[in-house]
């Protein structure tokens, strides 16, 4: 092939693992799509004269042979042919034959994985079925979405009601790091969370019926990037702003952005048997202005501690106009960033003990109080760090520098030593600053742009490199390894990977097999459909003893996945049916309202309001026939009385913007003013039966 292989630089040398520009599987090599953008700004590039050298250097044989791959041209195989004829028409090689061996899973049955991620600005999360890559489910979340019923009548509404701002409606989202909840460390499979980066929401996500039962907005911040973490028995959910601002939101000019502008790191409370965040149990730690990005919480020796990336320590401010450089020069001036380590178990005592104040309704922790108590303290970082990810064991926190070609590992025991020897120095707030050299276990070097880091079952640890456009391999310390901190292998994706997914890799006891690489441009993976291309996920597979390779390439073509995380399937225990007729999801139990068998559905007209209590069943919906007044409140509770796996029905009222999805057993209620005069047809809109197209009815509408 007429691409570079990287330097000696690894452990386990491959000659199938080179460089960005290696042959795609479509048959095209980066180097050679002169017509399109580079892959990555810091990526290698092979000249025209790079290549003629190369290719004089082979023989005569073997460059046709290589050419002859660029003009290779797939036949179609015939009907009924032989996996031999299938292979050789497409042309495929024994490696792309052991790829869809490894991720093909046949009709009828399971993936052994299930992998929820976010999907950027799209708003929701998606669930992909791993080995086969299968999107097997969109979870509404932040956004309306019709085919769920979400957003369009019932209690959805509410749910997204409790995102609002100032008590205007925010519609979508930006979606970034999903945190399935733990116990003991572990994946429990119970609830999901995942927050909003452009409005400072957190959604809590109830994994019996994958639906969004809560969304809470941060009445401290307006953007947040560090969340949703959990700690490891999920007491909390972690949050963070991103961009500084005044506590609460207030205005105040730029140019007091030392004196008025601040951080926060939020703790928000969940109660496992409500499933719901509890606001008022929930707090804050207030920071200096600087940037925070990543969280994780710590576990085993570190549990009851967390970890913060930030950014901006330079407290740079906008206005180029005003003369001020660029933010991307101006934040990228000191060497080091600092990293945010609290003790939130101190922190808990500090808030009963009542060293706090109310902002907008919401409990903080000053800095001053924090740094006084021992809560808060910081350590310098690799600057413009990404991720910030603690071992299984808890006894390391490893973070990303996206200007630094190292990760640097930190020794949690030994930021317990520096902050009990009291030597330290304090930043311009009076926040501690723990040395570094004392803190730090290691640094290895990886490559350019590292981002995220995972674990595996064997020791080792994957590091996204974003301006490399590769997955970095590498080997922990004791007690997880002896021949510890140091680069094994890289394997090229494509292309510019940010964050990265490893089975349970994020736990206590991660599970291997399977890597997850989320890749920002895909440029020449799939046909063209538009300027706009889809985000490219790749399935790579970290069996142990072989080396990195790319299984499998998924398009997303429903917003930029962040961040994801992979759980065994069989940890989910997910409701096959509602557990009984009439059950209300937003409550997880019984509505009062149900109608739970066929001939107690009702009207009732009480002066300007009408109250329907009706059924849905394959083919009817009951009562058929809905007669109100112009203006008058409409209460309409709807039950599906089926008991059969999969017998889902819609509703669906034409012109009110009314559209339900109602599974096996549930109920929802309707509420609206019947403003608009006419005749109006509802319907089932799941085709539940032959006689699907006659599960409708009329609502009228009589002019006043």
């Amino acid at each position: 092939m007429f691409a570079p292989s990287f330097p000696d630089e690894t452990e386990n040398g491959n000659e199938e693992r080179q460089g960005p520009h290696r042959m795609s599987r479509g048959g095209s090599t980066m180097a050679e799509r002169q017509d399109r953008p580079p892959s990555s700004i810091g990526q290698r590039k092979v000249s025209r004269r790079g290549l003629l050298g190369t290719a004089a250097g082979l023989s005569a044989g073997a460059l046709l042979a290589s050419c002859s791959v660029f003009q290779r041209k797939e036949e179609t195989p015939k009907l009924g042919a032989s996996a031999d004829e299938i292979i050789k028409a497409r042309q495929l090689t024994p490696e792309d034959v052991t790829a869809a061996l490894m991720t093909y899973v046949p009709s009828g049955k399971y993936d052994e994985y299930l992998m929820f991620s976010s999907t950027g600005h799209g708003g929701q999360v998606l669930v992909h079925g791993l080995p086969s890559m299968r999107l097997l489910k969109v979870i509404a979340v932040f956004t309306p979405e019709p085919w769920q019923g979400y957003g369009y009548g019932g209690y959805t509404n509410e749910v997204l009601e409790g995102g609002y701002f100032h008590g205007k409606p925010i519609l979508w989202g930006d979606t970034h790091h999903p945190a399935l909840s733990e116990t003991n460390g572990e994946y429990d499979g119970e609830f999901l969370f995942i927050n909003d980066k452009a409005n400072g929401r957190v959604a809590v996500i109830d994994l019996r019926d994958f639906e969004t039962k809560q969304i809470v907005k941060n009445p401290l911040l307006v953007n947040e990037h560090g969340g949703c973490f959990v700690t490891p028995n999920t007491e909390y959910v972690l949050e963070a702003d991103q961009y500084s601002v005044p506590l609460g939101g207030v205005y105040a000019p730029i140019t007091e952005y030392k004196e008025k502008y601040r951080g926060v790191l939020t703790f928000w409370k969940f109660d496992r048997q409500k499933g719901r965040i509890v606001p008022e149990q929930s707090f804050a730690i207030e920071t200096p202005p600087y940037w925070h990005d990543l969280a994780d919480a710590g576990k085993g020796p570190s549990h009851g501690w967390a970890f913060w990336n930030s950014i901006n320590t330079e407290l740079a401010i906008p206005g180029i106009a005003e003369g001020r450089p660029a933010l991307e020069i101006a934040t990228t001036q000191r060497d080091m960033d600092y990293l945010h380590v609290v003790n939130w178990k101190k922190a808990e005592e500090v808030i009963a003990a009542g060293k706090y104040e109310e902002i907008n309704g919401f409990k903080v922790i000053r800095m001053d109080v924090a740094a006084k108590e021992g809560v808060l303290f910081l350590i310098p970082e690799p600057k413009s760090p990404h991720g910030v990810d603690v071992t299984p064991g808890g006894d390391y926190i490893v973070v990303a520098g996206k200007l630094d070609p190292h990760v640097t590992v930190y020794s949690f025991a030994k930021i317990q030593q520096a902050i009990q020897a009291g030597q330290w120095d304090t930043d311009e707030y009076g926040i501690p600053v723990l040395p570094f050299e004392q803190c730090v276990e290691a640094q290895v070097e990886l490559g350019l742009g590292p981002l995220h880091t995972q674990f595996d079952d064997q020791g080792y640890a994957y590091t996204s490199l974003f301006l490399d456009s590769a997955v970095a391999k590498w080997a922990l310390g004791k007690p997880y390894r002896d021949d510890g901190w140091k680069l094994v292998e890289k394997l090229p994706v494509q292309y510019n990977i940010g964050h990265l997914a490893a089975v349970e890799g994020d736990t206590t006891k991660p599970a291997g097999r399977f890597l997850v690489v989320h890749n920002k441009w895909s440029v020449d993976r799939y046909a063209s459909l538009g300027p706009l291309l889809p985000q490219n996920a790749q399935l790579v597979s970290i069996a142990p003893n072989q080396p990195m390779r790319v299984l499998y390439d998924c398009p997303i073509g429903i917003g930029e996945p962040h961040y994801a995380q992979i759980i065994k399937r069989e940890r989910i225990k997910s409701w096959e049916i509602y557990p009984e007729v009439g059950w209300n999801p937003h409550t997880q139990s019984t509505d009062p309202n149900a109608v739970l068998k066929v001939g107690e559905e009702r009207i009732e007209r009480r002066g300007k309001t009408v109250e329907i209590w009706g059924v849905l069943l394959r083919s009817q919906i009951r009562p058929d026939l809905i007669e109100v007044e112009q203006g008058d409140e409409v209460i309409w509770h709807l039950t599906n009385i089926e008991r059969a796996k999969d017998a889902t029905h819609g509703f669906a009222l034409g012109g009110y913007n009314i559209n339900l999805s109602l599974e096996p057993g549930e109920t929802q209620t309707i509420r609206f003013k019947a403003d608009i005069p006419g005749t109006f047809p509802f319907y089932c809109t799941e085709f539940c039966s032959a006689l699907h197209l006659e599960m409708m009815g009329y609502f009228l509408v009589k002019p006043t």
